[in-house]
This record gives structure tokens, sequence and C-alpha cells, in this order.
């Protein structure tokens, strides 16, 4: 008596189950890991990205997170920027930075080799292979125009200048022109040390970026 009501339970079990298959169809449950797998968008650079002397949402990346959901785009941004790095060190960490679907990469590095003189060569070199990297995972890439200024001489400056846009015409990677356009230069733009954006640098910054930011998006999406 004892084994008919089990096994009365068990089929009541198996009879509800089915039932809930039926309705929610075959892929219901894979529906519902994928919603949870969101797209993301790395803002891959140094402390330009990371946002020194300001709260986390002030930082560019916070700001393009929140015009993505304006836009209503399906993407998460992550903030790697890491103060100090040079090409590198971001090298160094290029991979674990990757995280599982990147679909975008925002590269946005190159400034502290401009200012410490690094060989061209050497910056050249690291962006090739960050750009490749990123490529064979399918990612898209959009690479930050950086400037050098003139304390290592005038054609360091030019160089390093013309190694950004050679790099994008090489692998038609979008280029934003001027990471720092209307930023550099504008005191009130700037934090006391007059190299580190404020918050509203960093709207300036998040808003040059979303211009070349958004077509990738439409693509990716």
């Amino acid at each position: 008596m004892h084994s008919a009501v089990t096994d009365g339970r068990w089929r009541l079990i198996a009879v509800v189950g089915l039932a809930l298959a039926i309705r929610n169809g075959p892929g219901a449950a894979a529906g519902s890991a994928q919603a949870v797998r969101t797209p993301v968008i790395v803002a891959f650079g140094d402390s330009l990205t990371s946002g020194p002397g300001l709260q986390r949402d002030q930082t560019y990346p916070a700001l393009l997170q929140r015009k993505i959901a304006e836009k209503g785009y399906k993407f998460r941004v992550v903030n790697a920027g890491a103060s100090g790095d040079t090409s590198t060190r971001a090298l160094r960490r290029l991979d674990n930075v990757l995280v599982a679907d990147t679909r975008v990469l925002i590269l946005a590095m190159g400034i502290n080799d401009g200012l410490r003189g690094v060989p061209l060569a050497t910056v050249e070199r690291n962006l090739t292979t960050v750009i490749e990297r990123a490529r064979s995972r399918n990612i898209a890439v959009l690479l930050c125009q950086m400037e050098a200024p003139p304390v290592n001489g005038f054609s360091y400056t030019v160089e390093f200048h013309r190694l950004f846009a050679r790099l994008a015409a090489r692998y038609e990677v979008p280029l934003v022109p001027f990471f720092l356009y209307g930023v550099a230069g504008h005191t009130e733009l700037n934090q006391p040390d007059g190299i580190h954006p404020n918050a509203e640098g960093h709207k300036l910054i998040a808003e040059t970026v979303w211009t070349y930011l958004e077509p990738l998006l439409r693509q990716a999406d």
C-alpha cells in the first residue's frame, strides 16, 4: 500500500513537470540563462579611465553605462582602468580584463608611455598585441588617440600621434581622434594637478567616446 502511494506521488510530479515543460517550451531554461549574460564593454585604460579623486559613478565608463541604459542598449560597462599603467603593464593584465561575454574593448592607453618617452616601437607593438588579441576573440575595438606632450622632443610627439592613426588604418578599427578633446588644457575641467579630468571633464570624455562607441553597439547588438 505504501509503495502504491509513493508511485502515485511520483507520477503526479512527472505529470506536473511535463505540463510545465510543454507550457514553457524547450528553450525556456536556456533563455533564462542567456537573459543574465549581458554583453560587456571593457573600458581599458590608465588613470584617465579609473578616475582617481572621483567617485566611481563620476568616471566616463559609468557615464557611458547611463547613456547605454537611456538608449535602450543591453550592455554592461566594466571600468578596467589602472592608475600609472603603461602599454607594457596593461598588456600583462589584458587576458584577465577580457572577461566572458566581452563584445567591445575601448582601448584608451598610451599617455603614460608618451610622458615617459617609451620607445615608439614598444608602444606600437604593445597596442598592436592588444588589438590582435581582442580581435582573435571577436571583440570589437575602439581605439582612442592619445597625445604625447613635447617633453621628449618634437619628433617624438609627432610620431606618437601618427602611430594611432596607423594602427586604426591597419586594423580598420574606429579611432576617437583625441580622447581628451575639449578637456586638456581647460582648468575648469581638470583636477588641481592639471592632469586628471574632474567630474565635468569626464562628462565631456563620455560624450566624445559615445559618438564612436554607439555605432559599434548597433553592430554588436
